[in-house]
Order: C-alpha cells, then sequence, then structure tokens
C-alpha cells in the first residue's frame, strides 16, 4: 500500500511559522505519512495540491492579516482543498495573550482568513507564535518591544521568546494524520 503523501504549505515571515511546519511534518512522518514541506512564497513550479491525499495550510499574521501569498494560494486550490482532508494552522502573537479578548482577535482573523477564501478545511488551530527580537531589524524590535513585548512583560531585546504550545501543535497533527490515513 503506498504511503499516505500530505502536503505541509505554509508562509512564514520571522521563521516561527516556518518552525510549525517542520514540526507539524516530522509529526506527519512519525505517524508513517510522506510529508512535503512547501514555503508558498517561493513554491515549486508547479505545485498541485490534488495530488496529494492530504493538505496542511500554514500562515502567520502580520499587522491584522495573513500572507498575501498563502491567501493566493488557497482561493486558487479551494476546489481541490475543500475535497479533500485538509487543515489549516494559523500562527500569531495574539493567541499568547492571557486576555481572552486578545485571544478571540486570534480566532477572528482565522475564521476572517477561511471566509475570504471560501475554504472549509476539517481541522483549525490557532496557535501562538515568538519574539524573535534577535532577528528583528531595529525599527522592528522596538515596536515588536512595543506591541507584543509589552504585554506579557518580554521587553528584553536581548532575548528571544517563544510561546508556541508544541504539545498543542502535534496533538492536532496527530489527529489531522488520522483522519487523512482514513480516507
Amino acid at each position: 500500500m503506498p504511503m499516505t503523501r500530505v502536503l505541509v504549505a505554509y508562509g512564514s515571515s520571522e521563521g516561527q511559522t516556518a518552525a510549525v511546519a517542520e514540526r507539524i511534518g516530522e509529526i506527519l512522518e512519525t505517524e508513517g505519512c510522506d510529508a512535503t514541506l512547501v514555503h508558498l512564497q517561493h513554491p515549486p513550479s508547479p505545485l498541485e495540491p490534488a495530488v496529494y491525499d492530504g493538505v496542511v495550510v500554514g500562515a502567520s499574521v502580520h499587522a491584522g492579516s495573513h500572507q498575501r501569498y498563502v491567501e493566493s494560494f488557497v482561493r486558487s486550490h479551494r476546489e481541490t482543498l475543500n475535497r479533500r482532508p485538509t487543515a489549516f494552522v494559523s500562527v500569531s502573537l495574539s493567541a499568547a495573550s492571557d486576555d481572552a479578548e486578545r485571544r478571540g482577535t486570534a480566532d477572528e482573523l482565522l475564521d476572517g482568513f477561511l471566509e475570504k477564501t471560501d475554504w472549509d478545511p476539517d481541522g483549525t488551530l490557532s496557535v501562538a507564535g515568538a519574539l524573535k527580537y534577535s532577528e528583528y531589524g531595529l525599527f522592528t524590535r522596538l515596536l515588536m518591544r512595543r506591541l507584543g513585548g509589552k504585554e506579557r512583560g518580554d521587553t528584553d531585546t536581548s532575548r528571544d521568546y517563544e510561546y508556541t504550545d508544541w504539545e498543542a501543535v502535534e496533538s492536532f497533527t496527530r489527529e489531522f494524520a488520522t483522519l487523512v490515513d482514513g480516507d
């Protein structure tokens, strides 16, 4: 019996969504799937989701929206995505908030992405990202310190802060692997 093939397509601006996608790929592999990771900013040509048994799409939130190129990918392939097992993972700092209203904003952005793209994935996960001060330029570092770090008190720009709930990512991925393998 051939191995279940899963496309993990993602957009990442500062690298945390790439790390999440890589972990998803690793977990899928341990679950017996053949995972292919593709950064959608530079996809291979042609990229045909129809040749995969399932698709996981990941995107990060910046300035209140997900990457346009991820949105474009989903719109271009929505018919295929809506006909096979799929999942969407949204990575944002809002998901790391202790404030329920801010965490709700992360969920609203995820729902808004699905509404804009007319995509109905089988599963969704809103997961916290990271503050990677060491990778930011001066302006971005100061902006993120003010916007992202202030709320949690993580304002020491000499170090990075990771908020991703890796157990949630693993659990979500194992559940998806069961779904795609049972198809």
